[in-house]
């Protein structure tokens, strides 16, 4: 289920090897939390991908509500047309693709759904849409309307450390 549409791809040794700040500006389209991709930089060098992999996970763990928040600027909402043609508007459309699947009905209960969620966790839906049907979109939108506040910022943290590792993937493995 790796991202394999990243523009820019890049190989381990140049993320070594880069500046830091060139190595953030490397890792901001893969998740826009400046706080997660300074601690992922500043991990450096690794030995493979699957030790670029642990860190980012670890440093998620690790980051505060704000971090996240600051995260999900770079994911637009579920079933919306995503606009832009940046590396992170590239891989969103990717990701989302299944959506274009989607039946009018479902598309439609998910872009209220969407509307619904926002009300009740002040943020956008989140979702690693990668792998999922539009319908399972839907399911695991309709569930998590129920999850308390606590509940659901462990599920944003948990898909933002999701689609973030198929981002890594797909830009960095060999």
């Amino acid at each position: 289920m790796r991202n394999e549409s990243s523009i820019q791809r890049n190989t381990l040794d140049e993320f070594n090897d880069a500046p830091g700040a060139d190595a953030v500006r490397m890792l901001l389209p893969l998740c826009s939390s400046p706080a997660w991709a300074t601690a992922v930089a500043d991990r450096r060098p690794y030995d493979g991908v699957d030790a670029l992999l642990t860190a980012s996970d670890q440093v998620f763990a690790g980051l505060a509500i704000a971090d996240l928040d600051a995260a999900l600027t770079g994911h637009p909402r579920i079933g919306d047309r995503v606009t832009g043609h940046d590396t992170a508007a590239d891989l969103s459309r990717s990701e989302q693709s299944a959506m274009q699947s989607a039946d009018e009905r479902v598309a439609d209960q998910i872009l209220r759904g969407n509307v619904t969620y926002e009300q009740r966790f002040d943020r956008v839906f989140l979702i690693r849409a990668a792998g999922r049907t539009p319908g399972e979109i839907l399911a695991e939108l309709r569930r998590r309307l129920a999850n308390t506040d606590a509940d659901e910022q462990a599920e944003v943290r948990e898909q933002l450390r999701q689609i973030t590792r198929l981002r890594l993937e797909g830009t960095f493995a060999p």
